[in-house]
């Protein structure tokens, strides 16, 4: 039996018996637990240290069991066509008779729901008789984790498993949509707006209007690496980390460029590594330079503003 096999057969026994595990996703790594469990999702609350008023987003495998638990309107099928699975987050009115945890609702009558990419997630999804509640990997309000190595960095032996994918080829969280109603772009993330915008043939931007936290990553300080950080700097200050958007010919040991080329996906995917990099390396600030505010700009942009209300 491959490595892999044996892994997700192991992820398997111990989500059957209640527990917390991580597991991989295209956009960060997941605090996962069975979504129909009360205790099950108590733990994930326990061991992020989360408010329980911020919901969890469930990840599912297929339609079938999806329907079970939400409605689904002309607006989710036409992005689902298109976009699922992948990082793209939705949020559908939730049925009466769905098994769904209280838990990860906080009571609402809306669930937040996507479909990840990510394959040994994908093949552990199918053996189960639930979807997960996933939250990212990471002790509330820190920095999302993209790696195994990252879930170590935060829970140490306090999570039971983790299911080992590599990377996060994305490096960023899923963008939330809300389709009650009127769409709403909730959070911004690994899927530009624009795209959205393309198939739902509307000019869809970030809404501020929710004052309540109806979803993950609305909360004003998250991915935080509990350093102070400056943006749209110029320069550094003396002994200050700061993060670059392209490689430049100065050097020193105090830059880091978020990619080769000025290309903001691979800035992304690399934002999360970097601001952990520099936090093992005991600066005590950091500067930003200005990153421009299109395409995967927006959403850096909108995790180092949180990041910085430190």
């Amino acid at each position: 039996m491959n490595k892999n096999l044996s892994n997700i057969k192991k992820s398997k026994y111990l989500l059957n018996k209640g527990e917390c595990i991580a597991i991989p996703t295209e956009t960060v790594y997941g605090l996962a637990a069975n979504a129909y469990s009360n205790t099950a999702t108590s733990k994930i609350f326990k061991l992020k240290k989360r408010p329980k008023k911020n919901p969890l987003i469930v990840h599912y495998s297929s339609l079938e069991m999806l329907k079970k638990d939400c409605d689904l309107n002309k607006n989710f099928f036409k992005l689902f066509k298109k976009f699922s699975p992948g990082p793209i987050t939705f949020v559908l009115k939730i049925k009466k008779n769905s098994k769904i945890s209280k838990n990860v609702t906080n009571n609402k009558k809306t669930l937040a729901i996507r479909f990840p990419k990510h394959s040994l997630t994908r093949k552990l999804l199918k053996m189960l008789k639930y979807p997960l509640a996933a939250p990212s990997a990471n002790i509330s309000t820190k920095i999302s984790p993209v790696s195994k190595e990252d879930v170590k960095d935060e829970f140490g032996k306090k999570i039971k498993f983790i299911l080992d994918g590599g990377q996060s080829k994305i490096g960023l969280e899923s963008t939330i949509i809300s389709l009650i109603n009127k769409p709403q772009i909730l959070r911004l993330g690994g899927m530009q707006t624009s795209r959205i915008n393309k198939i739902l043939k509307t000019n869809l931007k970030l809404s501020k209007k929710n004052k309540k936290i109806a979803v993950p990553g609305q909360g004003k300080v998250h991915y935080s690496p509990e350093i102070p950080i400056r943006l749209n700097a110029i320069k550094p200050k003396q002994g200050e980390a700061f993060i670059l958007i392209k490689k430049r010919k100065l050097y020193s040991k105090n830059f880091y460029y978020l990619s080769k080329t000025n290309n903001l996906k691979e800035a992304a995917k690399n934002l999360y590594k970097t601001l952990r990099m520099i936090k093992k390396k005991n600066f005590k600030s950091i500067a930003v330079e200005k990153i421009p505010n299109i395409g995967f700009g927006e959403a850096i942009n909108d995790r180092l503003i949180r990041s910085s209300k430190y």
